[in-house]
């Protein structure tokens, strides 16, 4: 029954032409007359429009223009006037797709809403409120406040109320910022505050907000009004300041905690006040590195006050001594230090606290730790002895001798004098993680396909068995699968990627399409007329999303066509790769099924199978009579595409532009690897040959040369599945990708060196590419990458693909060019040493030192230095080095040189 219908015609009552004239409004847009026209109408004519709304908003929502987007503000405010019931015109208002746009903050919307009985306004607003992530928005902020300033309800909580109050209570409504009352005048006024203010100290992501300043003017930023605010204000100071440590106590980001940091120190608490929270100063030790720093120069002026325990010293010193920060470490010793300077009596807690620092992976810690020891010994008597010589068993090898004197007894007797070899420790190798079973019905691959879109990004394994699954299932029952397909692809559907994309994993969600018939696949596009671009190519698609797009392309195809019984590419592991026996099985299995395998299948299959010399596998393949047979038959037979080694392209920058912060791209040319052309891989015995997008992958490359192409530089992102289509060609992909590489070390590129572990742990030769992407990860600018890169080495180490001189040389380049720094290298290299992995760094360092030392020696190669000197005492390296024999002669006790001495000494057996 229609709507018109329902509400009868009879012109007399008005209700007809009423409704008429609010739909007609809605239509085009007239949303300021929405208010009257809603308030002109009865409840019952009110719900008796929601159907045509409903109809409406469908509509709208698929139509993309200018009379659209102006629909849908008209549309929200009509929806929330007609909604007599206060849960569905919360649901209308909050509905997603009125959200982003600003429609709410329409005064008309406000309008309606301040129209209807006020216990409806305070439902609504209370259910808005309580939304959580997704299904709040920013503008729902001045609709729920106006209702509660203006009905005097219950002032909501809820995060991202509080939220919101926070970024808007600078008042900007209030006026232009500057010329209006200051922010704390304004929350000292505001009925907000006392319900509010207590909640800021429990949320996230609040650190733009509270560092903001608003003007010149005193009062006028929220560390500044806090603290006005505990001399006067709804809230005690006692309870501001309690409330302030507690969320630094908490944790959370480093942002948020340098801005409540902020909060605290204008609050400027007094000796006795932080004298009443001392387990929290003690708990934030272990925070922030500038958390922790305010919080121990708190507590050592307690301490020198005589306003805490002297226990709390030494208990400070078991949370900060083993942090890495040796800014804090030292602070640490010098305040234990000055502790027992102060009280003698305190000596012998004070030298076992500072020995805890024996155990801290810096040497230079170690040695710092140990004048603190010596210095107070004395006064703390021998009753320390026992527990020091316990403690200096975790000293570097290089300090034993000096313990020795200072505690009278051997230190280090279990492995003589310290300089013997020590066995190398290196984690097993890893071993590729199966691809487990197929999904074995449509009900497991509609739950997979609804997990792969969630992730970001998708496993490799994930994608490959879910792609799979689609081609198996439609062979083996369709109608099952499309019946179990259907919530996914009514709540993810497909769309068409854009100009500026490139194919990935997610794009499976057109397969899935085409199986349920909601897509043509691209032949069929093809023959339907609508010839030109593949909906899963763009003009910026690159190499490997051709690869995939064609991968996908022709799977959408096949599950509408001949409908094979599996895929041939699906690999056996998660590298990618295909083990040799299974796909002669596959394969064999499509003879007897008299199927004809896809081209793009086969192609992907053929990059991926691994070489095989077993003669079973290969006299099977033998047997295999179809074209794709005698093709892969011949492929195993000659062993695939051969393995391309990388060669130094001949670049020199010029001098005066090394340590350039502009030159990143010279210095990589410097050290650019080039990959020798490829044929495109075997032909097979009948002139098969790989398609365009297969052999494209095989191309050469040089890394200068990449950056030069057609793909936007945000779609060169190297991943786990690029790495999966060549799983046996590591090198090559190394090289191709050395321009991803590279920044990680001097400019602001973050996450690449994840992608590195991937290529550590794949199959092929590890040559020159491969050990200069690592190079540049071992000195990343960020310390995950640093983290990653250690993963990598560790990983190549373990499988005895390690070139130490190779990647030793590399680095000593990088770092004499001003690309790597050596701090940051000595940290990777000092987190791969405490593994146990010592002759492993110093097969690098060795090799490195030349170019280390040979010329302008930069800061931070004493740390390096220092490493080196720990691992090659540990592995029993000997033999001089002619550079750090030189650099050891220099006069002068700075630590390059005490480092140079300790490691020529180590040299010299």
């Amino acid at each position: 029954m229609s709507t018109t219908g329902t509400l009868g015609t009879d012109a007399a009552t008005g209700a007809v032409s009423g409704v008429e004239q609010l739909l007609e409004a809605v239509r085009e847009g007239r949303t300021p007359q929405l208010p009257g026209l809603v308030a002109a109408l009865g409840p019952a004519e009110r719900r008796a429009c929601l159907p045509a709304l409903k109809e409406l908003r469908r509509e709208n929502r698929a139509e993309w223009s200018r009379a659209a987007y102006g629909r849908m503000g008209a549309l929200l405010v009509a929806g929330a006037g007609c909604h007599t019931g206060a849960a569905g015109a919360a649901t209308w208002i909050g509905a997603r797709d009125f959200s982003g746009r600003s429609w709410v903050k329409d005064p008309a919307l406000a309008e309606v809403v301040a129209a209807q009985p006020e216990e409806w306004q305070i439902e609504v607003v209370g259910r808005l409120a309580a939304k959580r992530g997704s299904g709040w928005s920013w503008d729902l902020y001045p609709l729920i406040e106006g209702v509660v300033r203006r009905t005097g309800c219950a002032v909501p909580a809820s995060d991202d109320f509080v939220a919101e109050w926070l970024r808007s209570a600078a008042g900007a409504e209030n006026g232009p910022r500057g010329l209006v009352d200051t922010l704390l005048e304004r929350l000292r006024v505001d009925t907000f505050t006392p319900v509010l203010l207590p909640r800021v100290f429990e949320l996230d992501d609040v650190a733009w907000p509270l560092d903001t300043r608003y003007s010149n003017r005193p009062g006028d930023s929220w560390p500044e009004a806090l603290a006005g605010l505990a001399e006067r204000g709804p809230i005690g100071r006692a309870e501001l300041v309690e409330r302030c440590l507690a969320r630094l106590v908490r944790g959370g980001k480093p942002a948020d905690q340098r801005a409540f940091l902020a909060v605290l120190t204008t609050l400027a608490p007094t000796p006795q006040e932080y004298a009443g929270h001392v387990r929290d100063l003690v708990a934030m030790l272990d925070a922030l590195s500038v958390v922790a720093g305010h919080a121990q120069q708190v507590l050592a002026g307690l301490d020198e006050a005589g306003l805490i325990a002297p226990e709390v010293a030494e208990e400070a010193s078991a949370v900060v001594l083993f942090r890495a920060e040796k800014k804090l470490v030292r602070a640490q010793l010098a305040w234990l230090e000055q502790a027992a300077r102060r009280s003698p009596e305190r000596s012998g807690p004070v030298v076992l606290a500072a020995a805890q620092a024996f155990g801290h992976p810096d040497g230079t810690v170690q040695e710092r730790a140990l004048n603190v020891v010596a210095r107070r010994l004395k006064e703390a008597g021998e009753a320390v002895l026992p527990e020091l010589r316990l403690a200096a068993e975790s000293l570097n090898p290089a300090h034993h001798a000096r313990a020795a004197d200072l505690f009278g007894a051997p230190v280090g007797a279990a492995d003589g004098d310290g300089d013997t070899a020590w066995d190398e420790l290196l984690p097993p190798a890893p071993v590729p993680a199966p691809l487990g079973e197929p999904l074995a019905t449509p009900a497991e691959v509609a739950e997979e396909l609804a997990a792969l879109l969630a992730a970001d990004p998708p496993g490799v394994a994930d994608f490959e068995r879910v792609l799979d699954g689609l081609v198996r299932h439609t062979h083996r029952d369709r109608d099952a699968l499309v019946e179990a397909l259907e919530p996914v692809l009514r709540a993810r559907p497909w769309q068409s990627i854009g100009d500026y994309h490139d194919c990935r994993p997610h794009d499976v969600l057109y397969v899935a399409a085409a199986v349920s018939g909601l897509t043509p696949p691209h032949r069929l596009w093809e023959s339907l007329g609508r010839r030109g671009r593949s909906p899963l190519r763009s003009d910026q698609c690159t190499p490997y999303g051709a690869v995939l797009a064609a991968r996908l392309e022709e799977a959408a195809w096949l599950v509408t066509a001949t409908r094979p019984p599996h895929l041939l590419a699906t690999p056996t592991d998660a590298t990618g790769a295909i083990a040799a026996a299974t796909l002669v099985g596959r394969l064999a299995g499509y003879e007897a099924a008299k199927v004809v395998p896809g081209a793009a299948d086969l192609d992907a299959a053929l990059l991926r199978v691994a070489p095989t010399a077993d003669p079973e596998v290969l006299a099977a393949a033998d047997r295999l009579a179809s074209p794709a047979g005698r093709w892969l038959a011949a492929w195993l037979r000659g062993g695939g595409v051969p393995a391309q080694p990388s060669e130094r392209a001949l670049y020199a920058p010029e001098p005066s532009k090394r340590r350039s912060w502009q030159t990143s791209w010279e210095e990589l040319k410097r050290v650019e690897v080039a990959q020798p052309g490829s044929d495109g891989g075997p032909v097979g015995p009948g002139g098969e040959r790989l398609g365009e997008e297969f052999r494209a992958l095989l191309a050469a490359t040089a890394p200068s040369d990449s950056r030069v192409r057609k793909q936007a530089d945000w779609l060169w992102n190297p991943t786990a599945h690029w790495a999966a289509m060549l799983p046996h060609h590591r090198e090559e992909q190394a090289a191709r990708w050395l321009d991803w590489f590279a920044p990680v070390a001097d400019r602001d590129q973050r996450g690449a060196a994840g992608t590195l572990v991937v290529l550590a742990e794949a199959g092929g030769p590890a040559g020159l590419a491969l050990h200069l992407a690592l190079a540049y990860c071992l000195g990343a600018r960020f310390p995950e990458d640093r983290t990653a890169a250690v993963d990598a080495l560790l990983v190549l180490a373990a499988r005895g693909d390690l070139d130490g001189a190779v990647l030793g040389r590399e680095l000593g380049e990088l770092v004499a060019l001003g690309t790597v720094k050596p701090n940051r290298l000595a940290e990777s290299l000092t987190g791969a040493a405490a593994t146990g992995a010592y002759r492993t760094v110093w097969s690098l360092l060795g090799p490195a030192l030349p170019a280390l030392l040979g010329g302008e020696v930069l800061r931070g190669t004493a740390e390096l230095l220092a490493v080196a000197a720990d691992a090659a005492r540990r592995c029993g390296a000997r033999g001089p080095i002619p550079e750090v024999t030189a650099v050891a002669g220099r006069p002068g006790s700075g630590r390059l040189v005490k480092e140079a001495r300790a490691l020529r000494e180590v040299l010299a057996g």
